[in-house]
Formats: C-alpha cells, sequence, structure tokens
C-alpha cells in the first residue's frame, strides 16, 4: 500500500474527567454550582476532598508521573495471588503535589487507580527564597528547612540558592520539579532504595512547609 493510501490515524482527545460529574459531597456541590472557584479556599478552611472531580475542576492541567511499580504476591487459602502495586505522583508545577499508591490485577487499572487517590491527598507547599546566601525574594526553594519521614527513609530538604538545581536523587527531582520547586539541598539517611518511602519521605518533608508560621504569616 502507498503511502498516499495510508489512513492517518487523528490523536485521541483526552476525556474531561468532570464530564458527566454527579457530586456526592456537598464540597463537591459546592464546587460544581461555583460557589467555590479556587482551591486555596479549600485548605484555607480545612475542607475535606473526597472526590477527585474537585480537584480537576479547580487544578486543571494537573501532571501525572509514575515514580514504580511493583508485583506484589499474596498468599491465601486458594493459592498465591499476585497484583500490581503502582505509585503516582501528580502535580501542577506551581505550588500543589500529591501522591498516591494503589493496587490492581493489571498495571494499567492499578496506574489509574493510583491517579485518583494522589488527586485526593494534593497538598499545597509553601515555596520562598529561604537560603541566606541567596535572598532573592523569588519563590524558588523551601522557606526554611523541613523534614519528612517514612519507614526506615528519614530525609531533610534544605533551602539552596537559586542556580544550585535540585541536589537530590531522582524520584525527590520528579516530585519538587511537579511541586514548582527548582532549588533544593537534600540529605538522607535509612533504605532510601526504596522507592516509595523515599517518595512519601518527600511528600511528608513539603507538608511540613505548611505547618510553621513565619513572620510573613503575621502580616
Amino acid at each position: 500500500m502507498s503511502k498516499s493510501r495510508r489512513r492517518r490515524r487523528r490523536p485521541q482527545e483526552k476525556k474531561d474527567p468532570t464530564e458527566g460529574w454527579i457530586p456526592r459531597t456537598r464540597i463537591g456541590r459546592w464546587v460544581q454550582e461555583g460557589r467555590i472557584t479556587s482551591v486555596d479556599e479549600l485548605f484555607k478552611l480545612s475542607l475535606p476532598i473526597k472526590e477527585s472531580q474537585i480537584i480537576d475542576t479547580l487544578l486543571p492541567g494537573l501532571q501525572e508521573e509514575v515514580l514504580d511499580i511493583n508485583l506484589v504476591q499474596k498468599q491465601t487459602d486458594a493459592g498465591e495471588k499476585s497484583r500490581f502495586k503502582a505509585t503516582v505522583v501528580v502535580g501542577n508545577r506551581d505550588g500543589y503535589v500529591g501522591i498516591g499508591s494503589a493496587k490492581a490485577k493489571e498495571i494499567g487499572p492499578a496506574i489509574r487507580k493510583a491517579i485518583l487517590v494522589a488527586k485526593l491527598s494534593v497538598i499545597p507547599i509553601r515555596r520562598s527564597c529561604g537560603s541566606w546566601e541567596c535572598a532573592c525574594g523569588l519563590g524558588h526553594t523551601v522557606p526554611f528547612k523541613v523534614k519528612g519521614k517514612a519507614g526506615s527513609v528519614n530525609l531533610t530538604l534544605f533551602p539552596a540558592p537559586k542556580g544550585t538545581g535540585l541536589a537530590i536523587g531522582d524520584v525527590g527531582k520528579t516530585m519538587l520539579r511537579l511541586a514548582g520547586i527548582e532549588d533544593i539541598w537534600a540529605k538522607s539517611r535509612g533504605n532510601t532504595r526504596t522507592t516509595v518511602n523515599y517518595a512519601y519521605a518527600v511528600y511528608n518533608a513539603l507538608r511540613e512547609t505548611n505547618k510553621i508560621m513565619t513572620p510573613q504569616d503575621w502580616a
């Protein structure tokens, strides 16, 4: 068959995840009705996010990255059951990040379930210029030293001056880029080869950026 007769496949358009959405929670109805128009309102009022469509509506353009896929086996009376466990991180590269893990019999469903879990765990990240060597005033790093722990992994993130880059492992680089952080110094100990624990340690450290008040919060 000549090249001229070959049919070109049209690129598949991504479906709108909120299409046909029927909210099941009060927060979901408020978002659909337009009473809540910003994700910051949810966090300021400490409103629970129990539907992934809330994040799809308030944070459009969220990006996803698969961090790890493992084959998990479980011994039962009926025999050995094998399932896939996927760990996914989502972020908008501008101060919001989430992480989730899920299991399924196939890789595709496991990744899709992990994405939904990650969207429900999205948190805001406080960014600033916390390095005394820089003091540029831009939000390119964390405002102060923060620590995170998951399993045997203990991780500490330090503010770094602009131009340093992400001095952290590959998993941490992926998560910090999706969170919108450009410069960082990191120190870790424990079994850091365990991707899931390392990823959750980074997530828990980033969560700490909102648990400490700064002089700007009193202004």
